[in-house]
């Protein structure tokens, strides 16, 4: 049903836009695509509170579209409408993802679209309680607006939300009313609804029901006006609340089931709660307590669903971000290749005919003023191409010399390294094999040392993949592919890479990176860095300890750390860990072994990228391993 009436939408939109489109006498027209994605993308914008799924089916359409014309402008909007409608569902975290790609593709001349954009983000940090970050979004928001009201309407009418929910509610009316009365300027229906809503929700704080429901009923009618489903349910758990206040509660418990069963056929979670927290105190209140208690279930049963429901549905959403990323590149890919075919065919062709006429003047030069010189000028050329030779010659020989000394070294070393760190894991696995192979172990033994032979397989794959980065930037030089990289999306590819390493010891992982911020650096790198950090607080981590990635931004970079509560290093043996020559390395918790390589490499690919490695550690309290990368440029 919902493929059908996305379907539907789409073909009776296109049609009616294109048939504007005929031209008329003497009328030029750019591209018709344009108009096309426009015009999706608006439609995506006008029915996302009526129909969120069929909006955003839409919304991709006009995103694939854009990407295909190279219409960063469609693209950006594209990817607002996706944000928008993942935000009116409460997926926060997968709406600051795209939100965020929509200001990385707005030009910067669409001042009243970045604005826009800058406050959606900072009602969604609001939804988060993250009213720090909210302020902030806001504030660049209102210096995006340059005067027009609409946009100005739109930031003061977030400002007041948040005031509502500080409990400043003095504010909140100040903002709320400024914002209606822009609103009424410009006749903006839609955002005037809301605020009426907004303002009964103050009004009911302060206990001033009469006005509240005034409010409330005039929101409730321009809910029908403008088609905000979204705004009717939200206003009817208001109405049900208020006559719990007032004690009408066999009124206030139709209006809350009302509210209810609207809020569900269209996803929107949190008014759901709302409407059984409403019918929980009606019934409370007139002391049925066996209607409470049912509703109570109910609504526990609800959250129950809801957890599972949204750790899966987030999963899900970030698969699909990533399905379309690939997609999007695909496509750009293709389209790269297929210019740099057609560009190669022409120079080609100017290469022929330069050649051919070239080729002919030369001919003639030769011929007419250079014969009888000829076999002296290439005895010459003979001559010196031989002394260049033996020149270029001597040069190479005494490059290879001093390369062969250093490699030398860097051999030498890395000899050192795999002897001194390998040759106990290694002799371990050769006596288990040994013993296996003559019937030492009974089923219940091989199990067990099957599981004590993962982390030791494990450690030295780590080892050998350190080992082989760190020797072949050092062989042949390191080619840096920058691009901007989610710290945040990093972090659950890393869960899932270290799944069964934090199970076994009960680590329990915390990803507390900011979602949308991203940084600009090599990705092969950064996850060589993350790698290896993750990898080394699991292993000086006791069991039923804690690991943490979190980020923040700091200017004009980024600062990620990874954080542990296991065995800590005391000052000196910090410095020792960055020379391979004092060759420093500890066993872990559980007696994993490493080579102490594998922070060299850290810190040369975090440097390579333009940013810094440090530590913070405390012996017996845990470590903080440091490190910035330049913030990627839509944040600057």
């Amino acid at each position: 049903m919902r493929s059908f009436v996305t379907l539907f939408l789409s073909l009776v939109f296109i049609t009616r836009v294109v048939a504007q489109q005929v031209p008329s006498a003497g009328a030029v027209h750019t591209n018709p695509s344009v108009y096309v994605i426009d015009s999706l993308n608006k439609l995506s914008s006008e029915t996302f509170l009526q129909s969120p799924d069929s909006a955003m089916d839409i919304a991709f359409k006009a995103l694939l579209l854009a990407e295909k014309e190279k219409y960063r402008l469609g693209a950006g909007y594209s990817y607002y409408n996706i944000g928008h409608v993942y935000w009116s569902q409460s997926y926060y975290p997968i709406a600051l993802i795209y939100l965020n790609k929509a200001l990385l593709n707005f030009p910067k001349k669409e001042n009243l679209l970045i604005s826009k954009c800058f406050k959606t983000i900072g009602r969604v940090y609001a939804d988060l309680h993250n009213y720090t970050e909210a302020e902030r979004y806001l504030d660049s928001a209102e210096n995006y607006t340059h005067g027009n009201l609409v946009s100005i309407a739109d930031v003061s009418s977030e400002r007041s939300l948040i005031y509502y929910r500080r409990g400043k509610y003095e504010k909140a009316l100040f903002e709320a009313n400024k914002a209606l009365y822009l609103n009424k300027q410009v006749n903006d229906l839609a955002d005037a609804a809301v605020l009426y809503e907004r303002i009964c929700v103050v009004f009911k704080k302060t206990g001033k029901y009469k006005e509240a429901l005034a409010y409330a009923d005039t929101a409730y009618q321009l809910s029908f006006k403008v088609h905000n489903k979204r705004l009717r349910a939200i206003t009817g758990v208001e109405y049900a609340q208020i006559y719990n206040k007032q004690g009408n509660y066999d009124k206030a418990i139709p209006t809350a089931i009302k509210a209810g069963d609207l809020a569900d056929s269209i996803g929107v979670v949190d008014v759901i709660s709302g409407a059984y927290n409403a019918l929980i105190s009606s019934y409370e209140s007139k002391g049925d307590l066996k209607t409470a208690m049912f509703y109570q279930k109910r609504y526990n049963k609800m959250q129950d669903s809801l957890n599972t429901f949204n750790k899966n549905k987030n999963t899900e959403l970030i698969q699909e971000y990533f399905a379309l990323d690939k997609r999007l590149g695909d496509m750009a890919a293709l389209e790269h290749a297929d210019q740099q075919h057609q560009a190669s065919l022409k120079l080609q062709r100017k290469t022929i005919i330069t050649l051919a006429v070239s080729l002919l003047v030369v001919i003639v030069l030769l011929t007419i003023t250079f014969y009888f010189y000829r076999q002296r000028k290439r005895l010459s050329e003979q001559l010196r191409q031989q002394h260049d030779a033996l020149f270029q010659q001597k040069q190479l020989i005494e490059a290879q010399t001093a390369d062969l000394e250093m490699l030398g070294g860097i051999k030498d070393k890395l000899l050192a390294v795999i002897a001194h760190d390998l040759r106990t894991p290694l002799a371990n696995l050769r006596n288990i094999t040994d013993m296996f192979g003559m019937d030492y172990f009974s089923n219940e033994e091989i199990h067990s040392l099957m599981q004590e032979i993962n982390p030791m397989v494990k450690s030295a794959e780590l080892t050998l993949s350190n080992l082989l980065e760190w020797a072949g930037s050092n062989f042949k030089g390191r080619m840096l592919n920058a691009a901007g990289l989610d710290i945040f999306l990093l972090g659950v590819e890393l869960e899932e890479i270290f799944g069964h390493a934090l199970q076994k010891k009960s680590i329990e992982f915390r990803n507390l990176a900011n979602p949308g911020q991203s940084v600009f650096a090599d990705e092969n790198h950064i996850k060589v860095v993350l790698r290896n950090l993750l990898s080394n607080a699991i292993k000086f981590t006791e069991p039923s300890g804690f690991v943490t990635l979190s980020s923040e931004i700091k200017k004009d970079k980024i600062l990620v750390c990874v954080e542990d509560n296991g065995k800590g290093m005391s000052v000196d043996e910090i410095e020792k860990l960055f020379s391979i020559q004092t060759h420093f390395s500890q066993r872990g918790t559980a007696g994993e072994s490493g080579t102490g390589i594998g922070l060299i490499l850290c810190k040369e690919l975090v440097e390579l990228n333009g940013g810094e490695l440090w530590i913070v550690s405390v012996p017996e309290k845990g470590s903080k391993f440091y490190f910035s990368l330049p913030l990627n440029s839509a944040y600057v």
